[in-house]
């Protein structure tokens, strides 16, 4: 499990954890993301119970686990947060922020210490010592409650599945040709997420956001120009297709 810090300011930072090239075949690869400030962090979609063991060990290079203060679930997915009932045990006092929908079948993966703040359908923001992070709504892409992480200073959004790809293990960590990455990113967004009006109105509300980067939890970064290019691309594609359609 590597870590690349992603973006670094007097106020705070990003880290990204990903291409686990230890894993098995049979479960796809993901990222995971943290934002670093003065005397607090926070770990988003953490990932699934199997992880658990090389992300533990990655963060805790990075940050005591008493500063992990705050989780973030972007959905219910376990590949996003089955690993919640150890987090559980290993974090002294820390707040879930997930979808307000979700927080019945996410409690299921174990949840005794962690506190759950139920983030409401319109979004929310929240204050990591003087940094402000927006909880962006993106319902429907793919689930049905669904949040992004935007952090304006940074000008980062943690898009979840959003922008994912089947990527290799050992694939480089940001896009670095779009017209050749397409291909890895059609069919997961057709079959995936259900709804061209749901994505249609996810496109009109990041367009008006300041974008330096964008963060799937699958796949490669989105960096300058890319992301431009992926929500051009997004936005005219017809998504919520059946296999017999590919």
């Amino acid at each position: 499990m590597k870590a690349q810090k992603l973006y670094e300011s007097k106020d705070h930072a990003w880290i990204v954890f990903g291409r686990d090239v230890d894993k098995p075949d049979a479960i796809i690869d993901t990222n995971q993301y943290m934002v670093v400030s003065k005397d607090n962090a926070l770990l988003m979609d953490p990932g699934g119970i199997e992880l658990f063991s090389a992300m533990l060990s990655a963060v805790i290079k990075e940050v005591p686990a008493n500063k992990i203060t705050h989780l973030f679930a972007s959905h219910q997915d376990p590949d996003i947060i089955s690993s919640l009932g150890l987090w559980d045990l290993a974090l002294t006092e820390s707040t879930l922020h997930s979808p307000w929908l979700w927080e019945g079948f996410i409690r299921h993966f174990g949840m005794q210490n962690i506190k759950y703040d139920g983030i409401p359908d319109e979004g929310s923001r929240l204050k990591l010592d003087d940094v402000s992070l927006e909880f962006i709504p993106a319902h429907y892409l793919h689930s049905s409650g669904n949040f992004n992480v935007y952090d304006p200073k940074a000008k980062i959004l943690m898009s979840g599945d959003i922008g994912a790809a089947l990527e290799e293990a050992d694939a480089p960590m940001f896009v670095e040709d779009f017209d050749g990455h397409v291909q890895k990113m059609k069919m997961f967004h057709q079959r995936w997420m259900p709804s061209n009006k749901a994505k249609n109105d996810w496109v009109r509300r990041v367009r008006a956001l300041d974008i330096e980067m964008m963060c799937p939890q699958h796949g490669r970064i989105f960096k300058g120009d890319d992301v431009k290019r992926f929500l051009d691309w997004f936005e005219a594609l017809e998504v919520g297709l059946t296999m017999d359609k590919h």
